[in-house]
């Protein structure tokens, strides 16, 4: 039976000096980020089940790992090697997009039947682009440092797009944006559309299939050079919903998303491109959701860079008497800030400036708890 180790940060801090009591190295910055760990548990798990909990000072995490049989051992070192590692600024064409802070990607949706807003800009071309382009605008506007376009829906039970219908609400768009100096990310599942965004301007593929559903798609990203966000799904094909299921849903979307790197990785896109989601609320259901976001630390150590989209989901109505999409702001930036606080690098939004605002504030009371122990009154 193969046993897997897994590496979770469960004391978090706002600043190294607010774990200075612990002893010499107390606290450890996650990711190059604004959040620190303190103490760490070592999950050990075969068939499914959590087979050993150590829990260990940050500054004794070294000694515990050498203790593992080797193979653990060296997953542990790979695992704090990630967890602990600085990501340089995400590369897209000529912008340079730092990932020490939270970035905010505003999500523009150019179909008629998204979950949140579809509709909105479609109709005939030309409305849908002023729409479209006046959105996109405004978001920029407020701060967002990634417009990501998407033009199929993948909310559950949403019927398969023909490619040629994504393409033409998809580029337009994506070459529009492009004149304008933006950042773009194209939110699609399919290698021809990738490939079409990238030519017409886009800097980054959000593949909701984790390079999955398109098998040309991964000699595509690798070809391209371009940043990949690969984001958990249970389900394949058309229903990305579909085959939900999970033993211990935290640990069982790592070793997803670990595979999925891998295979990334196999296919030639480079560690420096890969940019991993959970993907809250795909297949998942409340429990897991929540579970999710109060482990998300856990997934630094898989060694890239961290993208939550959160925003308006069916988790934020059920526990809000049923609010609808249109009613979930709060919801939404309460989690948006949760995922700033595991060190989370890109939030994934709808509601851009409120979003940006609330990272900016975060921002202001990190950069002030740095110099809360600056002073020592003898």
């Amino acid at each position: 039976m193969i046993e897997r180790l897994y590496l979770r940060p469960i004391a978090l801090a706002a600043s190294p000096q607010a774990e200075c009591g612990v002893g010499e190295g107390g606290a450890v910055r996650l990711a190059g980020g604004l959040v620190w760990a303190s103490r760490f548990a070592i999950l050990r798990r075969a068939g499914g089940v959590i087979v050993s909990r150590e829990l260990v000072a940050a500054k004794d995490l070294a000694a515990a790992l050498a203790r593992l049989p080797d193979a653990l051992a060296a997953e542990g070192a790979a695992q704090w090697a990630g967890m602990t590692r600085a990501h340089p600024p995400l590369v897209c064409g000529a912008h340079a997009i730092p990932l020490d802070q939270p970035q905010v990607m505003g999500i523009l949706n150019v179909t008629p039947d998204s979950f949140s807003d579809g509709g909105r800009h479609g109709g005939d071309v030309d409305a849908a682009l002023r729409s479209a382009g006046a959105h996109a605008e405004a978001m920029l506007a407020a701060g967002a440092a990634i417009i990501d376009v998407g033009g199929e829906s993948t909310r559950p039970g949403a019927a398969p797009l023909w490619e040629g219908d994504e393409l033409a609400r998809v580029v337009p768009v994506v070459e529009a944006l492009a004149q304008k100096g933006a950042v773009i990310s194209v939110d699609t599942r399919r290698a021809g559309v990738m490939a079409a965004a990238l030519a017409a301007g886009a800097h980054i593929i959000n593949d909701v299939s984790a390079l999955r559903h398109d098998t040309g798609s991964r000699t595509l990203a690798a070809q391209s050079g371009a940043p990949v966000v690969l984001m958990h799904a249970p389900g394949e094909g058309d229903d990305l919903h579909r085959g939900a299921g999970f033993a211990n849903v935290l640990l069982d979307v790592f070793d997803w998303l670990r595979e999925a790197r891998d295979a990334a990785l196999a296919a030639g896109v480079r560690a420096e491109n890969i940019i991993l989601d959970p993907g809250i609320g795909f297949g998942k259901s409340l429990a897991d959701n929540l579970a999710l976001m109060n482990g998300l630390a856990l997934f630094h150590a898989l060694g890239c860079p961290l993208l939550v989209g959160a925003s308006r989901k069916r988790m934020i109505g059920a526990l809000s008497a049923e609010a609808p999409v249109d009613q979930r702001l709060g919801g939404s930036v309460m989690l948006a800030v949760t995922a700033m606080a595991a060190g989370v690098q890109i939030i994934r939004a709808h509601d851009v400036a409120e979003t940006v605002q609330a990272a900016r504030v975060w921002r202001g009371l990190r950069d002030a708890a740095l110099g809360d122990f600056s002073e020592v009154v003898d």
